[in-house]
């Protein structure tokens, strides 16, 4: 028989003795390279003048917006279903060999939108940012998480919200790094963006690798020093554990398929608008001559979104191992109905440091609700085939990633059709997006410990009563 590949999951097994703490920074490597796909807005107006080279005139033949837009939407449909079918695959073969797989398609997938940009092909940067770097998003998302959990089964909140938070700060490092690189390279090529796609793709690709070489799967029988099993919360948290294909059997795993897609469904409508939100909202005409809030003020105010999006993913999620997720999966929807519903009257009264600080506490909310779902997972199926079963789930956030922004954009372009201007023309966006969470926050509810007919056979006798 042949020796065994070193991408092999027999090659990654931890000695004795390993400082699980190394693990995290390998998922971090991962995530925060793939969050570069938040950062994709700051290539559309190049792109939608490649040929006119003017971005602020484009011509008649440069790419639309809507087209562009599509590129976005391509990567996040793939994200959810590429982590759905390879999440079973993922658990067989390891967290290294998925983590190479992703940083070939997420890289590839650079190389194959830059040969699309020098030939001026929609359909090839459909194909190379959108299905080749989604497939490296999704394999690449879920990659660290069941390994994670099992390296920390005390602290699974702390764990996942380490890693996925790197996804949230994925735009922090890319959105420069891609104005930098197109400024280098402008005076190369038109506007200097496929030299920046293939100069990113080489980036990042090479920084996968540290997580690649560097992760580490538990032995089978290891355990951190003194760790016993916590039963505080309730039998929400189980002893057993349920395959990928039983989970998608029982009812929980469908009501949390709802708890994640009203959660981000949601939070989209806040990201997808942020810019124009305040602009509009805070304008001239609500604040008086010169005071309303700038372009570059409101650039900022998306940046802050990011940052709040970023902490809120380790914040939340290392608070539920303590408030236990189904507690804390009613303060998101329970206090985001009230910040939602909110929002409009903050605007009509003009009231803009408020209406930062609850937008703020929104995208917190909105980034926490993906770190805490993996624990949510572990803490209902079990951690065998958790990756998978988060695979699977994820379809849920190309789900909402569909229809987030078009729920906000029909409620929006109807409001401005009624002659509805600043704050009001968002007033019906924010009080559907508290009715998404009230159903969110229903599903929560609802959710019971799994029957023990769906847990494996030598462990079904371990599940809590």
């Amino acid at each position: 028989m042949a020796e065994s590949s070193l991408l092999d999951r027999s090659r990654t097994v931890a000695g004795p003795g390993y400082n699980r703490w190394l693990v995290p920074p390998a998922a971090l490597a991962i995530h925060l390279a793939i969050g570069q796909a938040y950062a994709f807005s700051v290539f559309k107006k190049p792109l939608g003048a490649l040929l006119s080279g003017n971005p602020d005139a484009p011509g008649p033949d440069d790419w639309t917006p809507g087209q562009l837009g599509i590129i976005f939407s391509i990567a996040i449909v793939l994200l959810g279903l590429s982590a759905a079918v390879f999440g079973k695959w993922l658990e067989r073969v390891g967290p290294r060999k998925a983590m190479m797989a992703s940083a070939l398609c997420f890289g590839g997938g650079f190389f194959i939108a830059a040969l699309g940009v020098h030939l001026h092909s929609i359909w090839l940067m459909y194909f190379g940012y959108g299905f080749v770097g989604g497939i490296g998003l999704g394999i690449g998302y879920i990659s660290p998480v069941s390994t994670l959990i099992k390296w920390f089964p005390d602290r699974r909140g702390v764990a996942t919200g380490m890693a996925i938070m790197g996804f949230g700060g994925g735009a922090m490092i890319g959105s420069p790094l891609a104005v930098a690189l197109m400024d280098r390279f402008k005076d190369v090529a038109p506007l200097g963006v496929a030299p920046t796609f293939i100069a990113m793709g080489v980036i990042y690709l090479l920084f996968m690798q540290f997580g690649v070489w560097t992760i580490r799967v538990p032995a089978d029988d290891w355990k951190p020093a003194g760790y016993v099993p916590s039963t505080e919360h309730n039998a929400l948290i189980t002893t057993g554990n349920v395959t990928a294909d039983n989970a998608i059997k029982t009812p929980q795993f469908w009501l949390l398929w709802v708890v994640l897609c009203m959660n981000v469904t949601a939070g989209i409508g806040v990201l997808e608008t942020a810019s124009p939100l305040i602009q509009e909202t805070f304008s001239d005409t609500a604040m008086g001559a010169g005071k309303g809030v700038t372009a570059a003020a409101a650039a900022g105010f998306v940046g802050l979104l990011s940052l709040f999006n970023l902490l809120g993913r380790f914040f939340w999620s290392s608070a539920s191992d303590k408030m236990g997720r189904k507690t804390t999966y009613a303060i998101y929807f329970g206090l985001g109905i009230l910040l939602y519903a909110l929002v409009p009257t903050l605007g009509a009264s003009a009231s803009l440091t408020l209406f930062v600080v609850v937008s703020c506490v929104i995208l917190s909310m909105y980034g926490g609700g993906f770190a805490t779902i993996p624990a949510y997972l572990s803490d209902l199926f079990g951690k065998m085939q958790v990756g998978a079963i988060h695979g699977r789930l994820l379809t849920a956030w190309s789900t909402a990633g569909v229809l987030g922004p078009v729920i906000v954009n029909y409620l929006h372009t109807n409001a401005k059709a009624k002659g509805l201007v600043g704050a009001a023309a968002y007033q019906s966006v924010f009080y559907t997006m508290a009715g998404v969470l009230v159903i969110g926050l229903i599903a929560n509810f609802l959710v019971r410990p799994v029957a023990e007919k769906y847990f494996e056979k030598e462990t079904a006798k371990k599940v809590a009563a």
